[in-house]
Protein backbone atom coordinates (compact mmCIF):
# COMPACT_ATOMS: atom_id res chain seq x y z
CA UNK A 1 0.00 0.00 0.00
CA UNK A 2 1.30 3.42 -0.73
CA UNK A 3 1.20 6.44 1.87
CA UNK A 4 1.55 10.03 1.16
CA UNK A 5 4.14 11.95 3.29
CA UNK A 6 5.07 15.45 3.45
CA UNK A 7 8.94 16.52 2.62
CA UNK A 8 10.38 19.16 5.13
CA UNK A 9 8.56 21.90 2.03
CA UNK A 10 5.08 21.10 2.73
CA UNK A 11 4.72 18.85 -0.32
CA UNK A 12 2.94 15.20 -0.28
CA UNK A 13 5.35 12.22 -1.34
CA UNK A 14 4.28 8.87 -1.60
CA UNK A 15 5.95 6.14 0.35
CA UNK A 16 5.40 2.37 0.83
CA UNK A 17 3.55 1.25 3.44
CA UNK A 18 3.19 -1.88 5.42
CA UNK A 19 0.57 -4.67 4.03
CA UNK A 20 -2.81 -3.75 5.26
CA UNK A 21 -1.78 -0.68 7.07
CA UNK A 22 -2.62 3.10 5.49
CA UNK A 23 -1.63 6.43 6.36
CA UNK A 24 -2.20 9.07 4.79
CA UNK A 25 -0.65 12.97 5.72
CA UNK A 26 -1.18 16.14 3.94
CA UNK A 27 -0.13 19.42 4.55
CA UNK A 28 -3.11 22.22 3.85
CA UNK A 29 -5.76 20.66 0.93
CA UNK A 30 -7.79 22.68 -1.17
CA UNK A 31 -10.89 20.48 -2.93
CA UNK A 32 -11.95 17.14 -3.12
CA UNK A 33 -9.61 14.14 -1.48
CA UNK A 34 -10.35 10.44 -1.91
CA UNK A 35 -8.53 8.30 0.51
CA UNK A 36 -9.21 4.33 -0.03
CA UNK A 37 -9.03 1.69 -2.14
CA UNK A 38 -11.91 0.82 -4.13
CA UNK A 39 -13.43 4.40 -4.38
CA UNK A 40 -15.53 5.65 -7.23
CA UNK A 41 -15.37 8.86 -7.93
CA UNK A 42 -18.13 10.39 -9.71
CA UNK A 43 -17.14 14.68 -10.48
CA UNK A 44 -19.87 16.51 -12.11
CA UNK A 45 -19.11 20.04 -12.77
CA UNK A 46 -21.69 23.05 -12.92
CA UNK A 47 -21.32 26.46 -14.63
CA UNK A 48 -22.70 25.07 -17.89
CA UNK A 49 -23.61 28.78 -19.50
CA UNK A 50 -26.88 29.07 -21.79
CA UNK A 51 -26.92 28.42 -24.96
CA UNK A 52 -26.22 31.01 -27.91
CA UNK A 53 -29.90 31.55 -29.30
CA UNK A 54 -29.37 31.33 -33.18
CA UNK A 55 -29.10 33.95 -35.18
CA UNK A 56 -31.63 34.50 -38.23
CA UNK A 57 -28.41 34.40 -40.84
CA UNK A 58 -27.58 30.42 -38.87
CA UNK A 59 -31.09 29.84 -39.35
CA UNK A 60 -31.32 31.18 -42.92
CA UNK A 61 -28.20 28.64 -43.36
CA UNK A 62 -30.43 25.47 -42.03
CA UNK A 63 -33.58 26.57 -44.60
CA UNK A 64 -30.62 26.73 -47.22
CA UNK A 65 -29.73 23.11 -46.39
CA UNK A 66 -33.20 21.91 -46.16
CA UNK A 67 -33.87 22.99 -49.85
CA UNK A 68 -30.18 21.38 -50.92
CA UNK A 69 -31.71 18.14 -49.27
CA UNK A 70 -34.84 18.54 -51.14
CA UNK A 71 -32.88 18.95 -54.42
CA UNK A 72 -31.77 15.57 -53.67
CA UNK A 73 -35.44 13.56 -53.43
CA UNK A 74 -35.94 11.33 -56.44
CA UNK A 75 -38.37 12.57 -58.76
CA UNK A 76 -41.15 9.98 -59.80
CA UNK A 77 -40.61 8.09 -57.00
CA UNK A 78 -43.42 6.64 -55.38
CA UNK A 79 -42.55 8.41 -52.08
CA UNK A 80 -41.41 11.54 -53.55
CA UNK A 81 -44.25 13.36 -52.72
CA UNK A 82 -44.71 12.24 -49.29
CA UNK A 83 -40.98 13.04 -48.78
CA UNK A 84 -41.49 16.44 -49.44
CA UNK A 85 -44.02 16.86 -47.61
CA UNK A 86 -42.04 15.67 -44.27
CA UNK A 87 -39.09 17.36 -45.29
CA UNK A 88 -41.40 20.30 -45.27
CA UNK A 89 -42.70 19.31 -41.36
CA UNK A 90 -39.15 18.90 -40.49
CA UNK A 91 -38.07 22.19 -40.98
CA UNK A 92 -41.30 23.50 -39.43
CA UNK A 93 -40.62 21.17 -36.39
CA UNK A 94 -37.37 22.73 -36.15
CA UNK A 95 -37.72 26.23 -37.39
CA UNK A 96 -40.89 26.94 -35.51
CA UNK A 97 -42.25 25.25 -32.24
CA UNK A 98 -39.93 22.78 -31.37
CA UNK A 99 -41.34 18.96 -32.05
CA UNK A 100 -39.28 16.36 -31.38
CA UNK A 101 -41.74 13.72 -31.90
CA UNK A 102 -42.02 14.94 -36.01
CA UNK A 103 -38.12 14.93 -35.67
CA UNK A 104 -38.13 11.47 -34.83
CA UNK A 105 -40.69 10.21 -37.38
CA UNK A 106 -39.41 12.00 -40.20
CA UNK A 107 -35.78 10.37 -39.40
CA UNK A 108 -37.44 7.14 -39.22
CA UNK A 109 -39.92 6.99 -42.32
CA UNK A 110 -36.98 8.36 -44.32
CA UNK A 111 -34.74 5.43 -42.74
CA UNK A 112 -37.11 2.83 -43.51
CA UNK A 113 -38.51 4.19 -47.37
CA UNK A 114 -35.77 6.21 -49.01
CA UNK A 115 -32.14 4.92 -46.80
CA UNK A 116 -30.33 6.21 -49.58
CA UNK A 117 -30.94 9.99 -47.65
CA UNK A 118 -31.53 9.03 -44.59
CA UNK A 119 -28.24 10.57 -43.71
CA UNK A 120 -29.07 13.55 -45.01
CA UNK A 121 -32.01 14.00 -42.80
CA UNK A 122 -29.70 12.83 -39.58
CA UNK A 123 -28.03 16.00 -40.92
CA UNK A 124 -30.41 18.38 -40.58
CA UNK A 125 -31.54 16.59 -37.08
CA UNK A 126 -28.04 17.00 -35.63
CA UNK A 127 -27.28 20.32 -37.18
CA UNK A 128 -25.66 22.54 -35.16
CA UNK A 129 -28.37 25.38 -35.79
CA UNK A 130 -30.98 22.79 -34.97
CA UNK A 131 -29.06 22.31 -31.58
CA UNK A 132 -29.18 25.50 -30.84
CA UNK A 133 -32.48 25.74 -31.28
CA UNK A 134 -33.26 22.88 -29.41
CA UNK A 135 -30.93 24.02 -26.74
CA UNK A 136 -32.92 27.72 -26.30
CA UNK A 137 -35.88 25.52 -25.95
CA UNK A 138 -35.05 24.49 -22.73
CA UNK A 139 -33.24 21.89 -20.53
CA UNK A 140 -36.10 19.06 -20.72
CA UNK A 141 -36.34 19.21 -24.39
CA UNK A 142 -32.72 19.34 -24.87
CA UNK A 143 -32.15 16.53 -22.65
CA UNK A 144 -34.78 14.46 -24.63
CA UNK A 145 -33.72 15.73 -27.77
CA UNK A 146 -30.10 13.73 -26.42
CA UNK A 147 -31.60 10.74 -25.26
CA UNK A 148 -33.74 10.37 -28.81
CA UNK A 149 -30.81 11.28 -31.04
CA UNK A 150 -27.14 10.93 -29.51
CA UNK A 151 -25.09 11.14 -27.58
CA UNK A 152 -24.98 14.30 -24.90
CA UNK A 153 -23.72 17.43 -24.82
CA UNK A 154 -20.31 18.87 -24.26
CA UNK A 155 -19.97 21.25 -21.26
CA UNK A 156 -20.90 24.33 -21.80
CA UNK A 157 -21.91 23.82 -25.38
CA UNK A 158 -25.41 24.43 -26.77
CA UNK A 159 -25.77 20.72 -27.87
CA UNK A 160 -23.56 19.45 -30.21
Amino acid sequence: MRTSELDGKGNSVMGESDVGRGEVRTGNVSGQVVVGSGNIVIRSESGITAPTPATEQEIAQLRAEFARVRTLVPIGEPNSDRAQELLNELEESITGDIDLNIMDYVRGWFARRLPALAAAVTDLVLHPVTTSLVAASGSDRANEFWRRFGSSPSSGQSLR
